[in-house]
């Protein structure tokens, strides 16, 4: 007897009388537990009763017109109350998705916001019957066992896998808005800067980006002692364009991600011919579970013909490493 109750409690706990315990936790009342489940009260006080027989401690403190949770039901309760709106989340998503074509991808919350996102309406017009979700943020998703199709990244070529496309380059070069260098000081040689907000990265100098910032524009055009009239700084790439579009100083842009704003005169580049080369480019990689499905193929194809539309707009030359369709 003694080593079937260890067994019992070393074992997972099955799940189904989890959704049981989560509503009696909510309501502290099985009544009112029972009523909300479509079940009746004995029914819901086995199901809690088999629950803290599988863990071995009690749950609920059962008071006359009451119950309390014990220390161990409040800790159980934290983990099921997350836990059960992802699952009921996901099993949203999979009905609803259930037939239908999809593209799920990952990258970095700028480029979606400001490359990917502005353009996504063309595609969505010529493929009305495919779902789009995008999952934008800073972490890294493995392909191989993540539930995502494709990523788009940025970084050197080294960095990347064997099979990554490339999609672009990048060139930095200062960017603001038009009544910004129209309201007062010139910005027609180098040295002008100092005469603007300038706009930053607050973290690139402690970071991989180092080649983002304005102190390395100032040592490649002979300006190591300059300072400018203030900084002004910001995590992403998207806050800092915002800020130059918000005529609140003179940004080092990313050239692919404000090449939009350049050519509908939202943004204005003062100093053209005094644009910094960077190491980064643009990477597209296809899970290799998702490769050959149709919707996949159609959703890259747009991919790089969106991408050949920025490098002429940038004037990037014919590069090697890039690839105009998928192998």
């Amino acid at each position: 007897m003694q080593h079937s109750q260890t067994h019992l409690r070393t074992r997972p706990i099955s799940a189904g009388h989890l959704r049981a315990f989560e509503a009696v936790a909510r309501h502290l009342n099985f009544r009112a537990a029972a009523e909300e489940m479509a079940l009746t009260q004995s029914a819901v006080s086995r199901q809690i009763q088999a629950l803290e027989e599988e863990v071995g401690v009690g749950l609920f403190l059962r008071h006359t017109r009451a119950v309390e949770l014990t220390s161990a039901g409040a800790q159980l309760l934290m983990a099921v109350s997350q836990s059960l709106p992802r699952i009921d989340g996901a099993v949203r998503q999979i009905r609803q998705s259930a037939g239908r074509r999809a593209v799920a991808l990952t990258t970095f919350a700028s480029f979606a916001s400001m490359w990917l996102i502005p353009r996504l309406e063309q595609f969505q017009r010529d493929h009305p019957d495919m779902d789009i979700r995008i999952d934008a943020s800073d972490n890294k998703l493995d392909l191989e066992i993540s539930d995502v199709d494709l990523a788009l990244r940025y970084g050197p070529m080294a960095t990347m896998p064997p099979n990554a496309i490339r999609l672009f380059g990048e060139q930095l070069t200062p960017v603001a808005s038009p009544w910004l260098l129209n309201a007062g000081q010139a910005l027609a040689k180098p040295s002008d800067v100092a005469q603007f907000t300038l706009i930053e990265a607050g973290d690139a100098h402690q970071t991989h980006l180092e080649w983002l910032t304005w102190r390395r524009w100032f040592d490649e055009h002979g300006l190591a002692k300059l300072q400018p009239k203030r900084w002004l700084y910001f995590n992403y790439a998207y806050q800092m364009v915002q800020a130059a579009l918000a005529g609140q100083g003179v940004v080092l842009a990313r050239l692919p991600l404000v090449a939009e704003s350049l050519a509908n005169g939202d943004l204005i580049e003062p100093l053209p011919r005094l644009r910094m080369e960077s190491p980064m480019a643009y990477w597209m990689i296809v899970g290799p579970r998702s490769a050959q499905r149709p919707e996949i193929r159609a959703f890259c194809d747009w991919l790089l013909a969106q991408s050949k539309i920025t490098r002429q707009t940038i004037g990037e030359v014919p590069d090697p490493d890039t690839v105009d369709q998928m192998d």
